[in-house]
């Protein structure tokens, strides 16, 4: 399959169908014929996540919520990954993944939940086969990789996909994670988003390596670096991943360059670690105008498309303020309830204490 022969990075270098004035680029590898609907799909789903991604950090702002941590830039990436895959391939995010919880199909006001602290949080994801968002760096690609080689076992022919950050790739879980994958040929994809930056850390003080895609080499598993900025490749380059997996042929770590626009999380200062310029250059590559360009050339970007597109996206920003404003308080003797199948002896003796210290008893 063209893309991922031998164990090496893909030597023709990054991947990229639209180039970042937003024209078709000379890269025939990965090009696919999709239908308007589709790309018309794809541009709304971007939009609705920067719309929403605004939401939330304006509600954090506010009070509402605790903490944030802002995709915005990362559209394209998140939304190209997830578009192509089935209902059914299991999710592993981090906690940036906005647009990819978005594509999936999860509301916003279970997301909302997650970053306001209740503690059913995330809890609802698995309804559309998505693990709960995590918060510890790394540990989920273990999770990603059990879970596909428990579908290997099975007999499916499902596909997991660990989101990862480039901060995520030096931690060790995340190593043992890629081994075990490779050497299992888990069905598992490793979509990395280089969005250059571990909270203050640059990429380039992460690693040695000539870029994070070359570190699968050393595992025995395929590499692809893609356009982060580019809808149309990401997508391309993650079906390719997701075949392959499907078919037996195990595990490709996919590494998406973008960037992050935004702080790492609302209690973070960027302009602390790095320049205004550095910012404008990327906001020059905005996925977003970036696909706006290419929709407007082949005639799917229309009136109604963006009228639709805003109208969807107030709607979602109002019924994610009113579900969480509007939010009654949980039973807190429920939290207890989701721990083991059936409540064990000692769970139920510190439930009654907690019940009794709140005066709920």
């Amino acid at each position: 399959m063209a893309g991922f022969d031998g164990v090496t990075v893909d030597d023709a270098g990054l991947v990229q169908l639209l180039r970042p004035d937003g024209t078709p680029s000379d890269d025939t590898r990965y090009r696919r014929d999709l239908p308007p609907e589709t790309l018309a799909w794809l541009y709304e789903q971007m939009v609705v996540t920067r719309e929403l991604d605004i939401e939330f950090v304006n509600l954090q702002r506010q009070g509402e919520l605790a903490l944030y941590a802002s995709c915005r830039g990362q559209e394209a990436a998140q939304v190209g990954a997830v578009a192509c895959l089935r209902k059914t391939d299991w999710l592993f995010p981090q906690y940036r993944e906005l647009g990819a919880f978005l594509t999936r199909g999860i509301a916003p006001a279970h997301m909302g939940a997650v970053w306001r602290g209740t503690w059913h949080g995330g809890l609802s994801f698995t309804e559309k086969c998505c693990a709960p968002i995590c918060i510890q760096i790394g540990t989920h690609g273990l999770h990603a990789v059990g879970a596909a080689m428990a579908a290997q076992r099975l007999g499916e022919d499902s596909v997991t996909v660990a989101f990862m950050g480039d901060g995520a790739t030096s931690e060790g879980d995340a190593h043992e994670g890629l081994n075990l994958a490779a050497v299992f040929k888990a069905p598992c994809v490793f979509f990395v988003q280089n969005n250059q930056w571990a909270i203050s850390v640059p990429v380039a003080r992460q690693h040695a390596a000539q870029s994070l895609a070359h570190r699968a080499a050393g595992y025995g598993m395929p590499a692809v670096r893609v356009d982060g900025n580019d809808v149309l490749a990401c997508f391309a380059v993650m079906s390719q991943a997701a075949q392959r997996a499907r078919e037996g042929g195990g595990p490709t770590f996919v590494e998406a360059l973008t960037y992050r626009m935004g702080p790492h999380t609302t209690s973070d200062d960027p302009t602390r670690y790095r320049s205004a310029s550095e910012v404008d250059q990327w906001a020059a590559r905005d996925p977003i105008q970036r696909y706006e360009t290419y929709l407007r050339s082949v005639g799917v970007l229309t009136n109604r498309l963006t009228e639709r597109t805003a109208a969807r996206a107030a709607r979602l920003r109002g019924e994610l303020r009113d579900a969480l404003v509007g939010a009654p308080d949980m039973d807190i003797a429920e939290v207890f309830d989701t721990v083991y199948h059936e409540i064990t002896p000692e769970l139920a003796r510190q439930r009654d204490q907690l019940l009794v210290e709140l005066g709920k008893d």
